[in-house]
């Protein structure tokens, strides 16, 4: 299958690196030299591409996104920072009926890490002697603080029933890929729970398989559908 890299970046360079693994050639890489204020977003461009996946910055995520609806190209995108336009770019999508698959965190072990959080969450509402933080750190050339990930788990934890507050926390130092953590504490004791990334790759792996996936359906999904939809078989 033909994938194309919208952004080239660190991660670009990972996705290239580990594509064939999944059954795919990285047939097209739009940089910030080719693709500058979207030209190479064409259907020339796009002939023959089975799909796309799209790792740049909030600032130009969503205007990438929505000509890739209207290229019809199934899409994933781990950008974070843009989910404020979330409605309008699944509406795009929808219109021109594609395919996208998003995610605040495209690791395996976040998304699990998730459905931990939400359960300790929810057995935590009813203990009212215990309070939760949620803290992250990442490199410092992220842009987005806190993290689109932090802000789910949080959503994640208010959605399984934990309405009291979440103290929560950002870092921004040095080359961590990331690391999110939430907690309860207690006068008599304190719970917590990590996800410490080694790498990128984590990130790229979970890219490919929904692209792989994305490739065959029609739609739009956040990435931890996917990932759990045996669980609704």
């Amino acid at each position: 299958m033909k994938l194309a890299l919208v952004g080239y970046g660190k991660m670009g360079h990972i996705l290239e690196r580990l594509a064939p693994e999944f059954g795919f050639e990285a047939a097209l890489i739009l940089d910030e030299f080719n693709n500058a204020d979207g030209v190479g977003l064409t259907a020339r461009n796009f002939s023959g591409i089975d799909a796309a996946i799209e790792f740049t910055a909030p600032s130009i995520a969503v205007g990438n996104l929505l000509r890739l609806a209207e290229l019809q190209v199934p899409t994933v995108c781990g950008t974070t920072g843009w989910f404020g336009d979330l409605e309008r770019v699944r509406s795009a999508f929808e219109v021109n009926a594609g395919t996208l698959v998003y995610s605040a965190n495209f690791s395996i072990g976040v998304n699990i890490f998730r459905r931990v959080a939400s359960e300790a969450a929810r057995w935590m509402s009813r203990q009212l002697g215990y309070e939760a933080w949620a803290w992250e750190i990442h490199h410092s050339a992220k842009k987005d603080a806190p993290s689109g990930t932090l802000l789910r788990l949080v959503e994640d934890m208010r959605d399984a029933g934990y309405n009291r507050r979440i103290d929560t926390a950002s870092n921004r130092a040095g080359a961590n890929p990331g690391t999110h953590e939430i907690g309860f504490d207690s006068v008599a004791d304190t719970l917590t729970m990590r996800h410490v990334a080694r790498s990128r790759e984590g990130f790229a792996h979970g890219a490919l398989q929904a692209a792989r996936w994305a490739s065959g359906h029609k739609g739009v999904f956040e990435f931890a559908e996917i990932l759990f939809s045996e669980d609704k078989e």
